[in-house]
């Protein structure tokens, strides 16, 4: 049997839009996750340790409701497909949840606070589970999709282009609106604005991916194409401990979460943009050190500068997955993020409040350029390893659909719900630490009863927060992501020999054999050759 017989591909369309539904969770990823503490803290008036611990239980709850949702994906099999239904329920439920929480829980009086704080948890809650409902989805129908180990490396680029439309529109506009000029801050009037802008973007972008699924959410592209009776919750226990593949992927898909999610946390940025370098420390005319706070500048200016250092690496993990596998591809650009943030981590240690050439200095105190040798190194080290991590972490996605598919070669069971959804279990779990460590860091070097934000003044300690945070845990998250793929099984090599005998065993049942015979006559690659 040839490579390509019964090669299940995606049209281009369908492997540009189906990304988007990404885009669309990712909306309110930002809306909620990056901000819902600034918002239970500075705008109900909750207090800060429980705003930002409460954030990491309702993360763990996400997590839990993760297997549940995949188990009850795995069962759906209708007239409206099995992933599309929650896609839509979903987005409806966060949509009606996001509008409650930011635009309705500021209108209850302060004498009534304990109200805020039920209804911060109660409305938090529900958005967890259309959250779930609809992100299980860009990770469970990967296998329907394609099959081709050739498209699949393409979803981390189609991806990251709805990432883009989705949160770093709502990224860049979140900054403008923050500006003094409109909202001045992270504050009421800045929810109320982005709440219905995010709203509708989500819902666009959550459009446009059902029309790029639409074709493949039939039964003919789940599995070996046959019905297949549910699984007892002890039968995907044992699947959990069978699969190694997917327990190495949960591993390295945390640890790329959580570099991601505490090196972009609001609060660090604020720090390290705002409160520390204020983009451009001058000096006033009796020589003494004076500062000009341009966070919305300088913050906007990295992040555009990240976003181009990603352009080029993203054209190489491509390259690279499609000739060596994606395992090769993750490992080899997660070794260059971690190796420029050696750089950016000495940069750190060096840089000194009072002096103007350890410091971030971009425009002088008329505007014009005065950029130092401190500066370049930065916009370097910086550049570059962010380039790399960022076109790496959204790969283990597609890479659940190569573990998917071996659970189907290993065990003839067509499960995605579940996979995904223990995949995202981990990773969750992990990422929901991003808050709590930034909240306990923030409390421990620095001391601060509030989260700072970007017109927050330096204090002694704040240095050593970022530094923690900016550098040194997404340090030992890649290492561990480094770790986890080394003994990955799943190479290029292996997935091909995985989708031939699959594919073979799906026309012998579609001959009128069943699974039990197909799973006998074709044991290895070797069988389908013979």
């Amino acid at each position: 049997m040839s490579e390509n017989q019964n090669m299940n591909r995606a049209k281009f369309y369908q492997l540009a839009m189906f990304p988007m539904n990404n885009g669309a969770t990712n909306v309110y990823y930002v809306l909620i996750l990056s901000f819902i503490a600034t918002f239970g803290n500075r705008v109900l008036g909750l207090g800060m340790a429980f705003a930002s611990f409460m954030i990491t239980g309702m993360r763990v709850f996400d997590a839990v409701t993760d297997p549940i949702i995949g188990a009850l994906m795995d069962k759906t099999d209708g007239k409206f497909g099995k992933f599309r239904p929650f896609m839509v329920i979903g987005n409806l439920i966060m949509a009606v949840s996001v509008i409650l929480l930011y635009m309705v829980t500021p209108l209850i009086p302060e004498t009534m606070m304990w109200l805020r704080y039920v209804l911060f948890v109660g409305l938090y809650a529900v958005w967890v589970i259309g959250y779930t409902f609809q992100t299980s989805v860009t990770r469970s129908a990967q296998p329907v999709l394609t099959n081709d180990p050739k498209q699949r490396p393409l979803f981390t680029v189609f991806n990251t282009i709805g990432s883009l439309a989705g949160m770093g529109l709502i990224q860049v506009l979140g900054m403008l609106i923050a500006s003094d000029g409109i909202a001045g801050d992270y504050n009421a009037t800045w929810f109320n604005i982005m709440t219905p802008i995010g709203i509708v973007v989500s819902i666009l972008l959550t459009i446009v991916a059902i029309i790029g699924i639409w074709e493949k959410d039939q039964t003919k592209y789940f599995g070996m194409g046959n019905k297949q009776e549910n699984l007892k919750i002890r039968e995907y226990v044992q699947i959990i401990k069978a699969n190694k593949p997917l327990q190495r992927l949960m591993v390295a898909g945390g640890g790329c979460k959580l570099a991601l999610s505490i090196a972009t946390n609001l609060t660090v940025l604020c720090m390290i943009y705002g409160c520390m370098t204020q983009f451009g420390v001058i000096t006033n005319e009796a020589g003494e050190l004076a500062s000009q706070n341009r966070y919305d500048t300088l913050n906007a200016l990295m992040m555009v500068l990240g976003y181009v250092f990603s352009a080029p690496f993203f054209a190489l993990t491509v390259r690279t997955s499609q000739k060596f596998g994606q395992k090769k591809s993750l490992m080899t650009y997660v070794a260059v993020a971690l190796a420029c943030y050696v750089g950016v981590l000495a940069l750190l240690l060096i840089w000194k409040p009072e002096t103007t050439a350890l410091n971030l200095i971009i425009f002088g105190q008329e505007g014009g350029l005065a950029i130092n040798l401190y500066t370049i190194a930065f916009i370097l080290f910086f550049g570059v390893g962010y380039g790399a991590y960022y076109a790496t972490a959204d790969m283990p996605i597609p890479m659940v659909a190569d573990c998917a598919d071996y659970e189907t070669y290993r065990s003839g069971k067509f499960i995605p719900g579940i996979m995904g959804t223990l995949f995202s279990l981990v990773d969750k779990l992990v990422s929901s630490l991003s808050a709590t460590v930034v909240a306990v860091v923030i409390t421990l070097t620095v001391g601060l009863k509030d989260l700072p934000t970007k017109s927050t003044p330096y204090v002694d300690g704040m240095n050593w927060a970022v530094i923690i945070c900016f550098c040194v845990i997404p340090m030992l998250a890649w290492i561990a992501t480094l770790w986890a793929m080394k003994g990955y099984e799943l190479d290029g090599k292996r997935i091909k020999e995985i989708q031939a005998v699959n594919a073979a065993r799906k026309a012998y049942i579609a001959d009128g054999h069943t699974l039990e015979e197909a799973m006998q006559t074709y044991k290895t690659v070797e069988d389908v050759q013979a």
